[in-house]
C-alpha cells in the first residue's frame, strides 16, 4: 500500500453523492474525512454547516454530480461558497463524474450549453481546481479558466481485462466519437480496434448501421466514457454477435444506468458489464454481469501530487 506524506493544512471533505469512493480516498491517504453537516429546511433549501476550522487550509472537496443531479449541484456550490468564506485557502474540487458533460456545444438553433454554465458556476461559487475523470468530450477542459486535471479511467480498466487474459480480443467504439477512447485501450491491450457506425435518429434512440473492422470470431470488448439508458451498448453488442463475434463484454468509466438501462442489460447478449465507481450504483442496478473497479487509488494518487506540488501528468499518460 503506498504511503502518502500530507501536510498539516491539508483537510478533505465529502457530500453526499458518492461518501463510499470518498471514504475509500480518504483511507488510501491515511486522513479523517472533515466534518460537516447537511439538512433541508422544510422547504427543500440545503443546509450547510462546516464544523471545523478550514482556515489557512487546503482543501478538497469529493461529490459527484450524479443523480439525483441538481440537488448534488447544489450542494456542491453551498459548500464551496461555505469553504471559501470560512477563509479556505485552495478548494479542490473533486467530481468523480462531471453531470451536463454532453451539453458541451449547441447541436441546434436556441440551445444552451450546459457544461460551460456548470464550469461557470463552479469558478464563481470560488473552486480554485478541478479533477474529474473521462468527460464526455476532453475538449469541455477549456470551459474553465483555472486548472483541471483531467484523468481516465481507461487504464483501469485495461488492467482489468489484462488480468482476465482473454484471447483473440479487439476493442469496439460504439460510436464515431469513441474512436480516440477505443485506440487507447487497444494501446494497452495490444488489440486491433473496430467501430460501430450508427446514426441516432432521435435522442436515446439509435439504429447500428455497419460495422468497421474484423470481429469474426474474436472477443469484442465496447468501451465507452458513459452507459446511460444501454440503448446504444446493447444494440451494439446484438450488432457484433450477428456479425459474428464470439462473446461481447461491455466497459465504461461512468456507470449512469437510467431509465430501461438494467433490464436492457440482463437481457443482453453483453457478457459482462464492467465499470468503475465514479457513480455510487444502488445494489439494485447491480446484476450478475456487473464488475465495478474502484477509481479510488487514481484519485488519492492524483491528490497526493497536486497538495505535494508534484506532476500530475504521470496519470494522464495512456
Amino acid at each position: 500500500m503506498v504511503s502518502y506524506q500530507l501536510q498539516k493544512n491539508f483537510k478533505m471533505f465529502a457530500l453526499n453523492s458518492n461518501r463510499v469512493l470518498a471514504g475509500e480516498m480518504a483511507k488510501l491517504l491515511g486522513v479523517e474525512l472533515g466534518k460537516s453537516s447537511i439538512n433541508r429546511f422544510s422547504d427543500g433549501e440545503i443546509q450547510i454547516t462546516i464544523e471545523e476550522s478550514v482556515r489557512g487550509s487546503e482543501v478538497f472537496l469529493v461529490q459527484s454530480t450524479s443523480e439525483p443531479t441538481n440537488e448534488h449541484i447544489m450542494e456542491l456550490l453551498i459548500m464551496i461558497d461555505a469553504l471559501k468564506r470560512a477563509s479556505a485557502k485552495l478548494i479542490n474540487v473533486v467530481i468523480p463524474y462531471y453531470s451536463y458533460a454532453r451539453q458541451d456545444r449547441k447541436a441546434r438553433s436556441r440551445e444552451p450549453i450546459t457544461a460551460k454554465l456548470i464550469a461557470n458556476l463552479l469558478q464563481k461559487a470560488g473552486a480554485t481546481r478541478v479533477v474529474t475523470l473521462d468527460f464526455h468530450a476532453p475538449q469541455a477542459q477549456g470551459f474553465f479558466d483555472i486548472p483541471v486535471d483531467h484523468l481516465t479511467g481507461i487504464p483501469i480498466l485495461s488492467e482489468y481485462f489484462e488480468k482476465k487474459a482473454l484471447e483473440d480480443i479487439v476493442i469496439v467504439a460504439p460510436h464515431n466519437g469513441g474512436v480516440a477512447r477505443a485506440r487507447k485501450m487497444a494501446g494497452l491491450l495490444n488489440a486491433p480496434i473496430a467501430l460501430i457506425d450508427r446514426r441516432r435518429p432521435e435522442h436515446d434512440e439509435s439504429v447500428i448501421m455497419n460495422i468497421v473492422g474484423n470481429i469474426q470470431g474474436k472477443n469484442a470488448i465496447i468501451i465507452d466514457d458513459l452507459i446511460d439508458t444501454a440503448g446504444t451498448i446493447t444494440s451494439g453488442a446484438k450488432a457484433l454477435m450477428d456479425a459474428g463475434a464470439k462473446a461481447v463484454y461491455a466497459c465504461c468509466t461512468h456507470a449512469v444506468l437510467s431509465g430501461p438501462a438494467v433490464g436492457r442489460i440482463k437481457s443482453s447478449v453483453i457478457q459482462e458489464l464492467v465499470i468503475t465507481n465514479t457513480i455510487e450504483i444502488p445494489q439494485e442496478k447491480l446484476t450478475h454481469k456487473t464488475t465495478s473497479l474502484s477509481v479510488a487509488p487514481l484519485l488519492a494518487e492524483a491528490i497526493d501530487r497536486i497538495h505535494n506540488e508534484k506532476a500530475v501528468s504521470p496519470l494522464f499518460e495512456v
